[in-house]
């Protein structure tokens, strides 16, 4: 008896070859998913077939095993296009992303390459909050920012960021309604001199704040946008004024749009 149940486990283990066919046929799925990707208009099996280098009955096999999950749909008679399945999966996956999980590891290497506070805000309202940093207390002179800690848009370079996407009408209300107040002489208090400065925010793609949120403290900011193309985040570099490296603007650009690139955004 013990010989026969363990020649019986033996035949229901998976081969080598099993598995290699199991890795062939997903590859094969996934080519056809990329190919079904890549087509604007619904494509046939034959151009399927030529884009995958799949043979045509092969290519229709999968297709249709895919149909029945719901990963591919039938457009009309021959012609496939991607399926609401994938939609439903996508949407499950946006929901459980969020900015600060998303920036968190770019936002520690970026501080290891400039050793100094990186720095994660959103909009609230006129002001914007700090909701996410990376430092290390062995960096020495640093600009740390508290988590939850508030700041006038117009004083600081991911406010900018925000107001730069509003329009003239909304720029306007928002001087009146916070009377463009400073803190110190380099604060921007002037509208015409704000607006000429998000011209050029809008302009670089990036923003900066010098020294005008507080004296000896310099920042730049560049955006983080999700997939729908709206911006939700700004991500900023905070340095003493003197420290501050013009190098460094372009890691910090980069940076934003890696962690804009895991929300799905697609630059056009």
């Amino acid at each position: 008896m013990i010989l026969q149940r363990t020649k019986h486990i033996m035949k229901t283990e998976p081969s080598a070859d099993t598995d290699k066919t199991s890795i062939q046929v997903i590859e094969r799925m996934i080519s056809l998913l990329d190919a079904l990707a890549h087509h604007p208009d619904p494509p046939s099996l034959k151009e399927l077939s030529l884009a995958t280098g799949l043979h045509p009955s092969t290519a229709h096999r999968i297709l249709n095993d895919m149909v029945l999950k719901r990963f591919v749909d039938r457009a009309e008679p021959g012609k496939y296009r991607l399926g609401m399945r994938l939609l439903e999966l996508g949407n499950i996956v946006k929901s459980r992303l969020n900015v600060r999980e998303a920036a968190l590891d770019f936002m520690r290497l970026l501080h290891r390459k400039t050793h100094q506070t990186v720095n994660l805000s959103v909009r609230q309202g006129d002001e914007i909050v700090y909701i996410d940093r990376a430092f290390s207390e062995r960096s020495g002179m640093q600009v740390v920012r508290a988590i939850g800690g508030r700041a006038p848009l117009h004083l600081t370079s991911t406010g900018k960021l925000f107001l730069s996407v509003d329009d003239a009408k909304a720029v306007r209300s928002y001087a009146t309604r916070s009377g463009l107040s400073g803190h110190n002489k380099n604060s921007i208090t002037d509208l015409a001199k704000l607006e000429r400065d998000l011209s050029l925010v809008r302009a670089r793609g990036y923003a900066r704040d010098n020294e005008e949120l507080e004296l000896g403290v310099r920042c730049m900011a560049a955006g983080i946008r999700d997939d729908s193309g709206k911006l939700i985040a700004g991500l900023s570099i905070s340095a003493p004024a003197d420290r501050l490296q013009e190098e460094w603007l372009e890691d910090l650009v980069g940076t934003a749009n890696q962690i804009s690139e895991v929300l799905g955004y697609v630059p056009q």
